[in-house]
C-alpha cells in the first residue's frame, strides 16, 4: 500500500470534479477492526456528493463484511441521480463470500436488481467487485462470478449501460451485448498484474457514448 499515490490520485480525481465515484471493493487488506477506519480517513478526502463502494473479497475476510456496513453503510445501494441534466440509475451489489476469493451476485438479488433500474432513464450503471468475464493478463482468467451468465442476461435484458468492476487489479474494458464491462486497476498499491502500473479509470459519458481513459496517478 502506498499513501502517496492513493493521495496523488484522490487529488486528481477531486481536480476532474467528477459526478459520481465509484470504489469497486478492496479497500481494506484483510478486513480487520484497525484497517477499516484508516481506509475511511483516506477516502473523505474525495471531494464528490456521490461515493458509490461496495466490499471486495479482501474486505469479507475475518467478518469484515459487518465492519464494512458500521463503516461505510449498506452493502447493496440503488440509486437515482441526476448528473449533468441526465437521470442516471445505478444498482451497487455486494458480490463478495466471507471468506472466498469467488463471488456471487446471488438469485435473491436479481428482482432487486431489477426494480432498481425499473422506468426510464438516461444511464444505466451497474457495480459489483468481482469481474463478470474473464481478464486477461490476471494469471487466473476464470469467471470469479459464480453466476457470471445468468447476471449478464439479466443486466441485458435491462439495458444496462455500464458494468463497473475491480478484483483482479487489471484495468480492462470489454464491449458485451450492448454494454461496457469496465475493470479498475489497482490505484494504491504494486500488486499489479498484467498491466504494470497502479491505475484508475476516468470514465465520460455524453451523448450516451462512453469514454474509458485510463489515468496514472501522478
Amino acid at each position: 500500500y502506498s499513501h502517496e499515490l492513493l493521495e496523488t490520485a484522490i487529488g486528481e480525481i477531486n481536480a476532474a470534479e467528477p459526478d459520481i465515484v465509484v470504489v469497486a471493493g478492496d479497500l481494506t487488506d484483510d478486513g480487520y477492526p484497525d484497517q477499516y477506519p484508516r481506509a475511511k480517513q483516506e477516502l473523505e478526502a474525495i471531494a464528490c456528493e456521490h461515493v458509490i463502494l461496495v466490499p471486495g473479497n479482501h474486505d469479507a475476510r475475518n467478518v469484515g463484511y459487518t465492519l464494512f456496513e458500521d463503516t461505510f453503510g449498506t452493502r447493496d445501494r440503488r440509486m437515482r441521480l441526476q448528473c449533468a441534466g441526465h437521470d442516471v440509475a445505478l444498482v451497487a451489489v455486494d458480490s463478495s463470500k466471507p471468506d472466498l476469493d469467488e463471488g456471487e451476485i446471488g438469485r435473491e438479488h436479481y428482482g432487486w436488481i431489477e426494480e432498481g433500474f425499473a422506468g426510464d432513464t438516461d444511464l444505466r450503471i451497474f457495480v459489483c467487485h468481482h469481474h463478470l468475464m474473464p481478464v486477461p493478463g490476471t494469471g487466473r482468467e476464470r469467471n470469479q462470478v459464480l453466476d457470471a451468465g445468468d447476471v449478464i442476461s439479466l443486466l441485458r435484458q435491462l439495458s444496462v449501460d455500464l458494468v463497473l468492476s475491480g478484483h483482479r487489479h487489471v484495468p480492462y474494458v470489454w464491449p458485451v451485448a450492448g454494454m461496457y464491462i469496465v475493470h479498475s486497476g489497482t490505484v494504491s498499491t504494486y500488486r499489479t498484474r498484467g498491466f504494470p502500473h497502479p491505475a484508475y479509470n476516468l470514465i465520460r459519458v455524453e451523448n450516451r457514448r462512453i469514454a474509458v481513459e485510463l489515468k496514472i496517478p501522478g
